[in-house]
């Protein structure tokens, strides 16, 4: 353990300003779909771990892949992966399927040559069965649930553009709201703002506010690493659970993240009109009571929400990826 630590904290003395464009938010170079689905990239994983406790409702993992530095991306991306095997229907090869990358680009050990992410095993509850049908599991999770270190991946990339952070300007507020695995690209954003030696995080001045809705507190993600970080940044970074079978909302049904983010709907509100950016990732279907709850307060206040909705969007303010 002594090495370990040692290692890390050799890593910490490095700076993470080795693979930024210049200036570090000049995003006209961001990589998109270098490597595609005919010819993907061969990544070697590091290392799969349970993170939920044993309460948690299913089991999540955070697994790093290894990519030597050949595969390099942007905090709020997403890495293809393309499960082992054929297709049962057809017999063609398995459709890729995406995962938010839940590391910043210099990855969880900060050499810049891994990725990490976070995956929830899929399963299936047969209602006639009372069991869980293992024919039905989901086969992409359960293979990146399943993997061991020096197990190979095959993956195409990175994806995607709309969840990057606008670090032109340093004061930008971030709101990021998650539910679940929704949560890894926020991660990314965290560490890159807040844990490690980056330009951005030096010139960064304005506040991160992020909002995890999980079932209970075995299931939250990452809390180890929030704690620190608000710890070590009080003003700067902000933290709220929506716990959904422990907490009850303010109508005394459960705390879904909408009840949550309602319950500071004017700061959130005031912060949008000035400039934050606002996230959401997770499963869609957190967006219809989301929406709804936004177009209630914005009622409330007066404002035409179709109309308020579309301004944040003409300013690119407003970023979703739900799945």
């Amino acid at each position: 353990a002594l090495f370990a630590l040692t290692a890390i904290e050799f890593l910490k003395g490095k700076k993470q300003d080795f693979l930024e464009a210049d200036p570090y938010w000049d995003q006209s170079e961001v990589p998109v779909n270098v490597y595609k689905n005919k010819a993907p990239f061969t990544g070697k994983v590091v290392s799969t771990k349970r993170i939920v406790g044993p309460k948690a409702t299913g089991e999540t993992c955070h697994i790093v892949i290894n990519h030597d530095g050949d595969f390099p991306y942007w905090e709020g991306q997403s890495w293809g992966v393309i499960p082992p095997g054929n297709r049962e229907k057809d017999g063609k090869p398995h459709s890729v399927r995406l995962y938010s990358i839940a590391s910043s680009r210099y990855g969880d050990d900060m050499t810049g040559k891994t990725g990490s992410l976070c995956v929830r095993r899929a399963t299936y509850w047969c209602p006639e069965l009372k069991a869980e049908d293992p024919a039905k599991k989901g086969i992409c999770s359960n293979f990146l649930c399943d993997t061991q270190p020096g197990d190979e991946v095959k993956m195409t990339g990175p994806a995607g553009k709309v969840m990057l952070m606008p670090e032109e300007d340093p004061t930008t507020d971030y709101i990021m709201v998650a539910t679940g695995t929704g949560i890894a690209p926020y991660r990314g954003f965290v560490r890159r703002l807040f844990v490690e030696e980056t330009p951005a995080a030096k010139a960064y001045k304005g506040q991160a506010w992020l909002f995890l809705g999980v079932a209970n507190s075995d299931a939250l993600l990452y809390d180890d690493e929030w704690q620190e970080v608000k710890e070590k940044y009080p003003e700067q970074f902000r933290l709220d659970y929506a716990l959904s079978r422990e907490q009850t909302n303010s109508k005394g049904g459960k705390m879904y993240i909408q009840d949550k983010v309602e319950e500071y709907a004017d700061e959130v509100f005031t912060k949008l009109e000035n400039g934050a950016h606002i996230y959401f990732c997770g499963l869609k279907g957190m967006m219809p009571g989301i929406q709804g709850m936004l177009q209630t307060v914005a009622e409330k206040k007066g404002l035409d929400y179709d109309a308020w909705l579309k301004g944040l969007k003409a300013k690119k303010q407003w970023h979703v990826e739900v799945y």
